[in-house]
């Protein structure tokens, strides 16, 4: 780490975009904090835009009954058995396992020195939610709320484009069944500890070399916020500095869903083209869902912001 850099700047461009007339652009060291802890951080700062002295409001989740009886033991037995075999895949991945080499993977050196470029869309957060709630994917028991958790990428053509989300909800289903985010976030506070900073440096950066690309998603505020005065349009955050070639991002903002990409452009050269890809599989799953379940909403409708 350059000791003669600042953890974190701001700058302020006076560059008008097609949903804003000009730009806040957060710098930050990923050492201040994760993307939830930093977000935390700017809504602190922010107030509503409806009443300059309040506070932003976030979801709540809903609590759900717990599971007694016999479902509380099979549970259980879930969830060791799961946390087992992530451990192992995590430390497999550790030594030498690593997924195979497809157009979308970084260097294979996994050095991750190039520039990256980023590009956000925004999509209507209704949309996402009226095909989640189509397929009964806002449901879970035991879960972890933040936490970093390794989730296979099957490369696959199906007839059905609804498969896709049903596999990935069968995916997430269990991986709320395991405690690999808990153990890894205590992993990495003893790790330093036990073997120093730049041995815990290198088995983090071994992960992210031997896998394909990062994916996260912050919940951000229900209603429209101020920073300061000035209102607020979008919220696109992203990161760079580790080998991988993609990193998605999924930021909710009032009934908005920002999805912003951070890619290699040696690797992914057009990230355009990428986002056409998802706003068809959007579309095609939501279509798909509409001839299923014909009382959801309306189309759903992109926009793209420079």
């Amino acid at each position: 780490m350059d000791v003669t850099k600042p953890l974190w700047e701001l700058h302020i461009l006076n560059v008008k975009t097609r949903d804003a007339e000009s730009l806040f652009v957060f710098k930050i060291h990923h050492s201040i904090g994760d993307g939830a802890s930093l977000i935390s951080l700017l809504l602190a700062c922010a107030r509503k835009s409806s009443d300059p002295n309040a506070l932003p409001s976030v979801p709540v989740k809903n609590r759900r009954a717990r599971r007694q009886g016999v479902w509380l033991i099979w549970a259980v037995v879930r969830l060791v058995w799961n946390t087992l075999v992530d451990v192992l895949l995590v430390n497999a991945t550790v030594l030498f396992l690593r997924d195979t080499r497809t157009p979308i993977k970084g260097p294979a050196t996994g050095e991750g020195r190039n520039g990256k470029r980023f590009v956000h869309r925004t999509v209507s957060l209704g949309d996402i939610k009226m095909v989640k709630n189509a397929m009964n994917m806002a449901k879970w028991g035991w879960g972890n709320w933040i936490g970093n958790m390794m989730i296979p990428l099957t490369i696959a053509l199906r007839d059905d484009p609804l498969d896709y989300l049903w596999s990935a909800k069968a995916t997430m289903d269990r991986k709320k069944h395991s405690l690999e985010p808990i153990l890894e976030f205590i992993g990495a506070r003893i790790l330093p500890m036990v073997f120093g900073v730049k041995a815990t440096v290198g088995i983090f950066h071994k992960i992210l070399s031997n896998t394909t690309l990062a994916f996260s998603n912050v919940v951000g505020p229900v209603e429209e916020i101020s920073l300061y005065g000035h209102p607020i349009a979008y919220i696109a955050p992203s990161v760079y500095g580790h080998p991988h070639a993609l990193t998605i991002h999924f930021q909710s903002y009032c009934n908005m869903m920002t999805i912003s990409v951070a890619v290699d452009p040696e690797v992914i050269p057009d990230p355009h083209v990428l986002f056409d890809e998802l706003e068809q599989s959007l579309i095609i799953m939501k279509g798909d869902v509409t001839l299923k379940f014909p009382k959801k909403g309306p189309n759903v409708g992109w926009k793209e912001i420079l």
